[in-house]
């Protein structure tokens, strides 16, 4: 054994201690630059599918806004053309209208988690695919802290808007004043929306269909409809109160699934992943 004081103690230290803190601060630098470079794959796979996506919207939006110019009876019919408000049983222009720059708005926004959703799907399957159970749990990280930050983000846009929004689709003081008030609905369901959207592509990324469908049913059918009847009809509400309804049914779907991430043993998806992919029943020829 070494004495105290010794140049070997001190060896020791050196090597045990320095090295350690050595380590350590080079660990927070490297974690920075592994989550920034996964940023930079959703985003590069995002980017594509939200613009497309986008451009694809903006029409359906832009002529809504046209039509309801014309005035409120158009804007209705416009509505219970382009959205589920007329199989509702919902005859009230006011509500009608409301409704269609509610879903023409809430679809707009929607398609940035959609986005996100697809390139989650991408890379949970890819990195599970390869055997980097690490990386793949790193990704689902980095997309659903990406997702609460466009929710934020958006939320507060919505907000701030929400009382000239309207005006965009109708020149009516009446729907104006209503969508203002469903506007912060809508920004509490793009919260929500957006974690389902990534959370649903870490789903199908980790070849959870089934899960996925079990979780649907019973958060939209047995949830969301029935809530959104309840307070829309019965509470008498109207609109906003189908609206709500929805938001409770994607609540419940938020929670189950965020429960089923956060369980998931990643090491064994992994090993799952590759049994799929070995087990394929696809002649050699076809598969490759």
């Amino acid at each position: 054994m070494a004495a105290k004081g010794s140049p070997e103690e001190a060896l020791l230290i050196g090597v045990g201690g320095d090295h350690q803190l050595v380590e350590s601060d080079q660990l927070a630098p490297a974690a920075v630059v592994v989550v920034r470079e996964e940023v930079k794959k959703q985003l590069w796979l995002a980017g594509p599918l939200v613009a497309g996506a986008l451009l694809q919207n903006v029409i359906q939006m832009i002529s809504v806004m046209f039509v309801g110019h014309l005035g409120e009876l158009p804007l209705a019919g416009a509505s219970m053309a382009s959205s589920f408000a007329s199989v509702t049983g919902l005859s009230l222009l006011l509500e009608t209208s409301v409704l269609s720059i509610s879903l023409n708005t809430a679809a707009f926004v929607w398609m940035i988690p959609f986005g996100l959703g697809s390139a989650i799907s991408t890379r949970v399957s890819n990195e599970l695919g390869a055997g980097r159970p690490r990386a793949a749990r790193l990704a689902v990280r980095v997309v659903v802290f990406m997702a609460v930050s466009e929710g934020l983000v958006i939320g507060l846009v919505l907000v701030c808007v929400r009382y000239i929004w309207g005006h965009a689709y109708s020149d009516e003081e009446e729907v104006v004043t209503y969508v203002a008030k469903m506007m912060l609905v809508i920004a509490v369901s793009n919260f929500f929306d957006g974690i389902q959207c990534v959370l649903s592509g870490v789903a199908r990324g980790c070849g959870w269909q089934k899960i996925g469908v079990c979780v649907n049913l019973g958060a939209y059918y047995l949830v969301g409809i029935p809530s959104a009847y309840l307070i829309a009809f019965i509470l008498h509400v109207g609109g906003m109160g189908l609206w709500l309804g929805i938001i409770c049914g994607l609540l419940v779907q938020v929670l189950l699934l965020m429960a089923i991430t956060l369980c998931t043993n990643w090491d064994k998806e992994a090993a799952n992943a590759k049994d799929r992919v070995f087990g394929s029943s696809l002649p050699s020829d076809l598969a490759t």
